[in-house]
C-alpha cells in the first residue's frame, strides 16, 4: 500500500528494451535507500514495481506487457526523473490517501497555469473513468495524492503548491506530458455500488 506522498524523484539510469518487455534501473536519494529488499515494491510514477535486485541506492524492475501499456513508464529515457514512493510500514501516517499503485489510465496535461506562488494544471478526462473524478474528490497522479479542484466537460484541474512542485515531477511537467491516474478506491466503490442499486430499482 502506498500513502500518496511522493517522497522524492529518482533518476534512470539504464533501461533495456525487449519485445513486450523492460528492464529499468533508477538511482534512489540514500536516505530512501535503506532497508531495500528483493520482492519489495517501490511506487514509481505511481505505479507499483517489484524490486528484483539493488546495489547500495541503485534498485533494478522488470515491466511487463501490461505496465508498459497501461503506464507512461515505457516512455522513459536514461536521464529521466521519475517520482517515487517506498511502501508505507505499520504505524506510518497516512499523510494522503490509500493507493493500491495500480494505474487505472494516462492522461496528459491540456494546460498548465503558473504565478510566484500557485499552479493549476487540467488534464484530459480519461474516459470510461470520468465518474469518478469528482470536484474535491481525491486522485493520484504519478503517484501524487491530490484533490480535485474544478471538473469541466471534457477536462478537470488540480491546485499544486509550492512543496509538490519543489519534491515531484510536476516542476518540470509540460503541457502534452501524459501521466498515471489512480482513481481513488472509496470513490470507485461509492460510485459503482450507487449505480447497482440504481439498476437494481430500475431507476438507470
Amino acid at each position: 500500500m502506498f500513502t500518496g506522498i511522493v517522497q522524492g524523484k529518482a533518476r534512470i539510469i539504464d533501461l533495456k528494451r525487449h519485445p513486450q518487455f523492460m528492464q529499468l534501473t533508477l538511482e534512489l536519494p540514500h536516505a530512501h535507500a535503506e532497508r531495500l529488499e528483493q520482492g519489495a515494491s517501490i511506487a514509481i510514477n505511481g505505479t507499483c514495481l517489484t524490486v528484483t535486485g539493488f546495489e547500495d541506492n541503485r534498485v533494478h524492475f522488470d515491466l511487463i506487457v501490461e505496465t508498459l501499456r497501461v503506464t507512461n513508464l515505457g516512455e522513459l529515457a536514461v536521464g529521466d526523473e521519475v517520482n517515487f514512493e517506498r511502501a508505507a510500514r505499520f504505524g506510518d501516517e497516512i499523510g494522503g490517501h490509500c493507493l493500491s499503485g495500480h494505474v487505472h489510465a494516462t492522461v496528459a496535461i491540456q494546460e498548465i497555469e503558473r504565478s510566484e506562488h500557485n499552479c493549476v494544471i487540467w488534464f484530459e478526462l480519461p474516459g470510461q473513468l470520468n465518474k469518478y473524478i469528482l470536484p474535491k474528490g481525491f486522485v493520484a497522479l504519478n503517484g501524487c495524492s491530490l484533490t480535485i479542484g474544478e471538473v469541466e466537460q471534457d477536462r478537470f484541474n488540480v491546485y499544486l503548491i509550492p512543496e509538490t512542485l519543489a519534491v515531484t515531477r510536476f516542476g518540470t511537467a509540460e503541457v502534452g506530458e501524459r501521466i498515471n491516474l489512480e482513481v481513488d478506491p472509496q470513490t470507485q466503490a461509492t460510485v459503482d455500488t450507487v449505480e447497482r442499486l440504481l439498476r437494481q430499482r430500475g431507476l438507470a
